[in-house]
């Protein structure tokens, strides 16, 4: 699989306690994408946000939050990018999860694996 050139960057903000039929969100999502043949995603773990509910969520330990934020990216062309938009809906709906999801153009550099 080749990705070079423009391309575009999806951004899934989410929460870690938001689940699919008893499995985390963002593992749910990351395993569509690659079902769906996208080229990349990956789910970071953020240590401090807050979004639309304006609930501050850290990871101090006198302020734990048992719902830290998470970020799925994920890139590829945008018309597979456009095609992936309906099952991450779909996701969303199941999970009746809150959450928000930008794209950006982005360049890709290099894209191919390596050793191992």
């Amino acid at each position: 699989m080749g990705l070079t050139g423009e391309a575009k960057l999806l951004r899934i903000f989410i929460g870690e306690s938001d689940k699919v039929l008893h499995k985390p969100l963002y593992e749910v999502i990351v395993r569509e994408a690659k079902a769906f043949g996208l080229a990349g995603a990956t789910a970071w773990r953020g240590i401090l946000a807050y979004g639309s509910t304006s609930r501050i969520k850290t990871a101090k330990i006198l302020d734990l939050s048992s719902d830290m934020p998470v970020i799925v990216e994920i890139t590829d062309d945008e018309e597979k990018i456009n095609a992936f938009l309906p099952k991450l809906d779909h996701l969303f709906a199941v999970a009746n999860s809150g959450g928000l999801v930008t794209m950006e153009k982005v360049q890709v550099i290099r894209y191919r694996a390596g050793k191992g």
